[in-house]
This record gives C-alpha cells, structure tokens and sequence, in this order.
C-alpha cells in the first residue's frame, strides 16, 4: 500500500522537534536558520504518531530527505517522499531540479532518474528534469573550431561591474582566443542577475572575443548552495568550493574546450580566498588556473563593496574613477532604487 505523505507545518514547535529528531537520527544536524528559513514545502510519512521520513524544497532545490525503513520495504518510503516533492514541484510549475546530498545517498537519487553533476568525499550535486547541464553547454555562444582555440573562463558576481572586473576580462581577452565570462545568477546582490548581466555586456561591448553569459545554475552560488548535511561551516565552504569546481571541470569547461580560467587576487575576503585556493588545487591540469592582481586607483584595490559603500553613503562620486562609464551612468539613474533597496535590507557587506 502507497504510505501516505502529510505537509508537515515546521512552525508548530512539536512538528519541528519531531522532524529535526528524525533528521538527527540519520545524521543530518544542521538546522541553521541560513538552511530552513527558505524552506517552501516539507512533507512526511508517519508510522501511527511518529514520524519516520520527510523530505524539503527550496526554490528548485530539494533538501533534508531521510527516511528510517526499520518497518518498511527499503526504499518505498524514499521513493514517496521524492515522488511527493517532485509532483508538488510540477504543480508549480519548476521541472528542473537539484539535490544535494551525501555521497552514500548518490545511487539512490540516481534509482529514481536523478543524474550526478559532480561529487567530492563530502557530497554531490545531481539534477533531473527537462533541462540538463548538456543543454546549458549546447546553447552558449561558439566560435568556428574551437577544439582548436585558446578558450578561458571567468566566473563572476559584478555586483556591481567594476574597472577591476574589467581589467580581468581583458588581460584574458588579450591571452585568448575566446573567453566566457559567466554572471553568476542569483538574486541575492544589491543589483540583479539581469542588472548585472547587462552592466557586464555593457562595459565589454569592445572586446570582440568576450561572451558574456548567465551562469544559470550551473555557476553555484554560497546563497543557493545548500550544506544542511555537514558538520561545521568551515567544512560547508571547502564541501561548496570543491564541488562548484569538479562541476565546473567536468561538466562546463571539458565540452567547451575551455583550458585557463582567470581569476582576480582576493586580498580581502577569507570566503573568497579559500575558493581560489580550492580552485587551483581541483582545476589543473585539466583546466590552468590564472591569478590576476587586482586593478588599483590611487593605490587602492578596486572592490565592489567599496561601490555598494558608496551607493549608501550617497557618495558615488568618490568611487566614480572605478567604474566604467556604462555602470556610473546606471547608478546615478538607478540611485534612489538602490537605495531603497538597502534602505529595506539588502546587505552590501560581502563580495
């Protein structure tokens, strides 16, 4: 008999305590308000009054599933709980799905038409649905025999686009046939995937060789990077960096052709320079790392931050020597937009 699924309300304190003892018991423990505050639906199966599997979405992503089958067929109550999730997905109408689990669980999210993406000792990421990271890759912009070219990459959030980030794109323009910058796409920044994207395309609209593209979900963002299955957060980081790199070898820069990719020094943000170390130990040989001292005015390292800073302050003008003149122009006719958008809580601390 198909066990039936019940919505499980997390804000009833007995129901939230149940589902994390359940949780806990499989060895998940991470109940972070940064992991269960996005949550939009959780289901469960109960055995009489207990609870014995659940399963979570976030967006497109689907978390905290675990099942005990002590008095179930193996299997049959992972397979509801994916089934239920899945169907309420397509009801709202999102057909493209990711998981993120640890690596034991890999073959069955695999049994049920899930497909692995990447995997590191400490998880994996795996997919399914009507799109898939081969057609992400088939519909970028190519060149006529780029099995032959010298191709890059960067990964970026430009949040907002700066000379700096500018400087990085053309020392790679300058060394490549073709370069990739991929926008990161998540709308977590004070300025927009779309806003940023555009700023991107704006500031490079010389440079021949550049694409600029939306990194879709496939450039994994720290703000939709799940990490509810590990221990501590400096083991969360080095899980999320190590995956988005073996992900981004193996699934993006192979079938691209893609050999170098570039990144800007980090002399700021310890977040941001644990990822370029994990880069450069996951990506070579396969893909060369390149590390470029960041662009400078009056001695100072250009950084975004700086800009978002100055976007709050009401004091543009200070940082207008590190903006290309197509992001200038958009900030002084977006000012008071964005800072409305800090005014109602957007942070600008961070990259």
């Amino acid at each position: 008999m198909q066990p039936e699924i019940i919505d499980l309300y997390l804000s009833d304190s007995a129901t939230r305590k149940q589902w994390q003892d359940l949780l806990t018991d499989l060895g998940i423990t991470n109940f972070a308000a940064s992991e269960t505050a996005h949550l939009d639906h959780t289901v469960g199966i109960f055995e009489g009054d207990k609870l014995v599997a659940t399963g979570s979405t976030a967006g497109n992503v689907i978390k905290y599933v675990g099942a005990c089958h002590k008095n179930s067929e193996a299997g049959a109550y992972f397979n509801a709980i994916l089934s239920a999730l899945l169907n309420d997905l397509a009801q709202r109408q999102i057909f493209h799905v990711f998981v993120f689990t640890k690596p034991k669980y890999v073959a069955s999210f695999e049994y049920v038409g899930f497909h692995a993406l990447a995997q590191t000792d400490s998880g994996a990421i795996l997919e399914t649905g009507d799109t898939s990271v081969h057609d992400y890759v088939a519909d970028l912009p190519k060149i006529d025999h780029q099995d032959q070219a010298k191709v890059a990459g960067i990964v970026m959030n430009a949040n907002p686009f700066t000379l700096g980030h500018r400087y990085l794109i053309e020392t790679a323009a300058k060394e490549n046939d073709l370069v990739y910058v991929f926008v990161v796409n998540t709308d977590a920044s004070l300025f927009t995937t779309a806003e940023r994207q555009q700023l991107v395309t704006a500031g490079t609209a010389d440079l021949p060789n550049v694409r600029v593209v939306n990194g879709s979900d496939y450039m994994v963002s720290y703000a939709t990077f799940p990490a509810y299955f590990l221990p501590t957060p400096e083991a969360a980081i080095r899980f999320q960096t190590q995956l988005d790199a073996q992900l981004f070898k193996t699934q993006i820069a192979q079938p691209l052709n893609l050999t170098t990719r570039y990144l800007g020094s980090e002399p700021f943000s310890k977040t941001t320079g644990i990822y370029n170390h994990v880069l450069q130990e996951i990506l070579p040989p396969a893909v060369a790392v390149k590390i470029v001292d960041r662009k400078a005015v009056n001695d100072q390292p250009i950084t975004a931050t700086a800009v978002r800073q100055a976007i709050a302050d009401n004091t543009v003008t200070t940082v207008a020597a590190s903006l290309p003149a197509t992001t200038l122009q958009f900030i002084q006719a977006n000012l008071p937009m964005l800072q409305a958008r800090i005014t109602a809580g957007q942070r600008i601390a961070g990259n």
